[in-house]
């Protein structure tokens, strides 16, 4: 199987379980404050990937250096940024609608990738953006009357997050996979431990009652071990394989994830365009990954660096 088939497959493993916590977090969120939430969840996250760091893949510390530091700085920044809008977020919409407005950044990664990083998507990836753009397009639309400052929040964490992918194509090929996960992970958790000092009541975090009731716990569990410590390193390891653009249209998969488990665990109600929405984004992934596989055929002489630069 090639590198980039196998990669696609796991990042769409990674938006698989990053869709399916949207409720999770949102019911933690009901008895945890976000900012301490997340402090929490990628503290968890940063510890033990630093254990297996130090036990077992020790030797990657010799690349460390300023430049590796800066550039997972920069990447954990934005996920911080991503995160904690995408967190509050929940707190003034539904788990459907934050998943719906996340997955816009698929439409934003081409357009960074052009202006920021000078590389220009292939027709396959551009009619595959379209085509989730309109499923997306159905999906947010589908209950405009009712927007609210959560639905703009999580707006910007699709920005975020639009960079955030961005940033691992640039950077994840330079450095050793494992330490950029931990030196970004770490950066989310300072920021967002040293933010609810300053904006919450911080006491809470530590409150024993809180950590250990049911809805907490299991989101911490879950958000801390899965869907941070093993999906960024997923995400981290295997992007090098494949193009931004490609990623995002992976990524949009998620809206679609969270909108089959906010049915199935918080009986949200999704409407007709809403479902037609989530098939339209499906197949606008399916297109493109049957499109770039049918140029690698015909032009299996080229280096990957060179497929991947078509979409």
């Amino acid at each position: 199987m090639k590198k980039s088939i196998f990669a696609d497959f796991c990042l769409l493993l990674v938006a698989l379980v990053w869709g399916s916590t949207f409720v999770l977090v949102q019911n933690a969120i009901d008895s945890l404050e976000p900012l301490s939430f997340n402090g929490v969840r990628f503290l968890v996250a940063a510890i033990l990937l630093g254990f297996w760091l130090f036990l077992f893949e020790r030797k990657q510390l010799v690349h460390f250096n300023k430049k590796m530091l800066a550039s997972g700085v920069l990447m954990g920044f934005m996920l911080f940024l991503g995160y904690i809008t995408q967190t509050m977020g929940l707190l003034y919409t539904t788990s459907s609608k934050a998943g719906f407005i996340t997955g816009l950044s698929v439409v934003l990664v081409p357009l960074f990738s052009f202006f920021l990083l000078k590389q220009r998507p292939g027709k396959n990836a551009i009619i595959g953006v379209l085509i989730a753009t309109v499923g997306l397009f159905l999906l947010t639309m589908t209950d405009v009357a009712s927007l609210t400052v959560g639905d703009g929040l999580v707006f910007i964490c699709a920005i975020a997050f639009g960079l955030h992918i961005i940033l691992t194509s640039k950077f994840s090929g330079s450095y050793p996979s494992l330490l950029l996960t931990v030196i970004q992970i770490s950066t989310v958790a300072l920021f967002s431990i040293g933010s609810s000092f300053l904006f919450e009541d911080y006491k809470r975090t530590y409150d024993a009652n809180i950590l250990l009731s049911q809805n907490v716990l299991l989101a911490l569990i879950v958000t801390s071990v899965f869907a941070t410590a093993l999906a960024f390193f997923a995400q981290t390891s295997f992007q090098k394989y494949t193009s931004g653009t490609r990623v995002a249209l992976i990524f949009a998969m998620e809206p679609v994830f969270a909108a089959i488990t906010g049915h199935v665990w918080a009986h949200e109600h999704l409407s007709a365009s809403a479902m037609v929405g989530c098939a339209l984004i499906f197949f606008g992934m399916v297109f493109a990954e049957l499109s770039s596989d049918m140029f690698s055929f015909f032009s299996k002489t080229k280096p990957l660096a060179q497929q991947d630069n078509q979409i």
